[in-house]
């Protein structure tokens, strides 16, 4: 369990972001909470980070200033699309996924699915026909159809599901943490350019 810097709610690492500060003092979100450093964590939510961002809770909890890249919450954004896409190619290619309305309702009927994917524009009615009798199923939905069409090598895809398992429990807290922060590169204020440079209250 981490503690938040922002709310000082205690959560797994997996419902949270890790920052660490760099030579140069430049912040770094670490998403695979790997990198040296003492971590700064925050919950994976747009207010949250935007808390941080503006009333000084990075420089307070690194103890000295620190430089804030002006693009911080597209990085964030970017690594964790990256690491949903990456987690689906791997799945895919350990035979771990499938994808396509009637495989997908296959795999849920024989009880062998751990995680439903569906396109971000798919069709919510049809995501609560695919899990009749599976309510209780996670259904994660962090990529739109033509995107996730790209990972199985096709135009387009609405649903795809994975069996139990690591790569299932990677992808779930990727796309969940990346729906908490939704939206967040409007987070950066308009006509402001270059970095920030927060200091930390003495």
């Amino acid at each position: 369990m981490r503690r938040c810097v922002v709310t000082r709610a205690r959560l797994a690492p997996g419902q949270m972001i890790r920052f660490v500060v760099a030579p140069g003092l430049r912040l770094v979100p670490d998403l695979d909470a790997r990198l040296p450093g003492r971590g700064i964590w925050l919950s994976a939510r747009r207010d949250v980070l935007e808390t941080a961002r503006t009333r000084g809770a990075f420089a307070r909890a690194a103890r000295c200033q620190v430089i804030i890249p002006s693009d911080l919450a597209g990085v964030i954004e970017a690594g964790l699309l990256r690491r949903v896409t990456e987690t689906l190619g791997l799945a895919r290619r350990a035979g771990q996924t499938v994808c396509g309305y009637a495989k997908v309702r296959e795999r849920i009927e024989a009880k062998s699915a751990g995680l439903v994917v569906q396109a971000s524009d798919g069709s919510p009615d049809e995501c609560v026909r695919l899990l009749s009798g599976a309510r209780s199923l996670p259904v994660v939905k962090p990529l739109a159809a033509a995107e996730l069409g790209k990972v199985f090598s096709r135009e387009r895809i609405v649903h795809a599901a994975l069996r139990a398992g690591a790569l299932a429990d990677r992808l779930q807290q990727d796309s969940e943490r990346l729906a908490g922060l939704v939206g967040m590169t409007e987070l950066r204020a308009p006509g402001i350019s270059g970095d920030r440079v927060e200091q930390a209250d003495r």
